[in-house]
């Protein structure tokens, strides 16, 4: 059960959230909504206990698995060689209890005493009753049903991309079976099997779940109630998303019409005030009975619904390229163990976009960070045309660093005047103050705007986009299509969206692990969400 009293948040010295209240009690399935920026992902970050509230408290009860927005988390917090099976398991503590189990074993063959034959059998009664003995073949389960294959769930966690590491991180938290859950985008990364496994495990829940999404589906057929974050108030509606998009659609209309007519009330008695001074003295008097009044209306007026802001990119046109601005030959890559790919070799020309396809696990991204110059290859080789200029997005938003402000980030791939970057960042729906707010207090929609941002401002003409659009609302996936769609430069492209590769038109596929070539089909799309 999670209750919030009187909490207030505060992002980037902004309050997103004042003195709101609200109970998700054992049972309730509750979606958390609002346009990007409305601080959905640092409210959930408070709620879990990872972030301070700037007022208020929050109370839990019963165990807790919180998912961030950020992949990066399983590999960073744990050791190096840990597996992805061992992490999942520590979900319920089973690997200490099993280390407890084999000291206590050892123990028990050195001095076969009555206590340690005692100690021995707590420890073993201790991992039956977490359900160890059938623990793996669960995981495996789990991991399966969420696109993991079965060999990757053996590897260490540190050789995992950031997609498989996120559905590591949630498949630990869906066995560690958590009385609570806040989920922060659990979609991500995922493919469509996987997605209606999680819609279905979310269906079956039967514990307390809060979760931000942009997919629509999920909220469908997992959640029963929604709480809508609007201008720093929760207000909660009933039912499905389906039912509360067509409540919150009223309700626009009901409140425009006030808010209109408050400030048409208001500039009414303030011209109606104005006209009576300098006049009798009687008449300055009612001017300024007439001024409280006014005062007290804006203390209490409402202000219309905050509008998602729409995105409107323009993108400069690229520096002239060579007729090739990419070659690769026989290119391997591994991590200790056999290759994730092997032998993979082609060409990419002027202003050509070619689509990597391949399973999880296949080695697209890696091969993308060997092309950004982020990692190494094992074998092979890969040449730039001259004057070609690389902008990598890194789909774990290695680029943010905490700590440095959106300015500065922007600033260090060109040296451009305050205003143009600034202007720059506006287009990218991060305007005014947020110039100058740590990076680290971003939403995921706002990093994945700021990276974007960082490419636009460092004038390439060949982009490496590994899943450009996670994180991002419907309309600003439309937007940022649109914008890279005209644009004039060469690209590689891995994504999960087929809307989005579709409007971008790839010519060539790449086919991961074999290296395969081919041109491209958009009979490839049914496809693109599963690979």
């Amino acid at each position: 059960m999670l209750q919030a009293r009187s909490l207030s948040v505060e992002v980037g010295g902004r309050l997103t959230l004042v003195d709101a209240s609200f109970t998700v009690a054992h049972g309730d399935k509750v979606g958390l909504v609002g346009r990007n920026g409305a601080g959905k992902t640092t409210m959930l970050g408070v709620l879990a206990g990872h972030r301070p509230a700037h007022g208020g408290t929050v109370l839990r009860r019963g165990a807790l698995g919180y998912l961030s927005q950020d992949p990066r988390t399983a590999a960073t917090t744990t050791g190096a060689g840990i597996t992805a099976l061992d992490h999942v398991l520590s979900g319920r503590g089973l690997d200490q209890l099993a280390i407890t189990i084999e000291k206590r074993r050892l123990a028990l063959e050195e001095d076969p005493s009555e206590a340690n034959v005692a100690r021995h059998a707590r420890a073993v009664d201790a991992f039956e009753l977490a359900g160890g003995w059938a623990a793996e073949a669960e995981v495996r389960r789990i991991a399966a049903g969420l696109g993991l294959p079965a060999d990757r769930v053996d590897l260490p966690l540190a050789v995992l991309s950031g997609g498989e590491r996120r559905r590591v991180d949630l498949a630990r938290i869906l066995f560690a079976g958590s009385d609570l859950l806040l989920l922060d985008e659990p979609t991500n990364h995922l493919d469509t099997d996987a997605k209606m496994w999680l819609m279905g495990f979310l269906a079956s829940y039967r514990g307390a779940l809060l979760v931000v999404s942009h997919d629509l589906g999920l909220l469908d057929e997992a959640i029963t109630r929604v709480l809508h974050l609007d201008d720093g108030r929760i207000v909660e509606y009933k039912g499905t998303y389906s039912q509360y998009r067509r409540s919150r659609e009223a309700d626009e209309v009901r409140l425009t019409k006030v808010a209109a007519a408050q400030a048409g009330e208001i500039k009414r008695l303030s011209t109606l005030a104005d006209s009576m001074r300098g006049q009798t003295q009687r008449r300055a008097r009612t001017a300024k009975s007439i001024d409280h009044r006014v005062s007290r209306l804006r203390d209490s007026a409402i202000s219309g619904p905050q509008r998602e802001r729409t995105l409107s990119l323009r993108l400069p046109a690229p520096p002239r390229a060579p007729r090739v601005v990419l070659e690769v030959e026989g290119m391997a890559k591994s991590y200790g163990g056999p290759p994730i790919f092997d032998d993979v070799s082609f060409d990419l020309g002027r202003g050509e976009r070619l689509m990597i396809m391949g399973l999880n696990g296949a080695g697209k991204t890696s091969l993308l960070r060997v092309l950004a110059g982020e990692a190494e290859a094992d074998a092979g080789s890969w040449r730039l045309g001259n004057g070609v200029s690389v902008g990598y997005y890194a789909q774990e938003h290695e680029g943010i660093v905490a700590g440095k402000d959106l300015l500065s980030h922007v600033r260090e791939q060109a040296d451009l005047p305050l205003g143009e970057l600034r202007a720059l960042l506006g287009m990218f729906g991060l305007p005014g103050d947020m110039a100058f707010q740590d990076a680290s207090t971003l939403s995921g929609g706002e990093k994945t705007k700021l990276a974007l941002a960082q490419l636009t401002a460092g004038r390439h003409n060949l982009l490496l986009l590994d899943e450009p659009t996670n994180n991002l609302d419907p309309p600003s996936r439309t937007a940022v299509a649109g914008a890279l769609a005209g644009w004039g430069g060469a690209m590689v492209l891995v994504s999960h969206d087929p809307e989005f590769v579709r409007e971008l038109a790839p010519q060539r596929v790449l086919l991961m692990p074999e290296g395969t070539l081919d041109h491209w089909s958009d009979d490839l799309l049914d496809l693109v969400s599963m690979a």
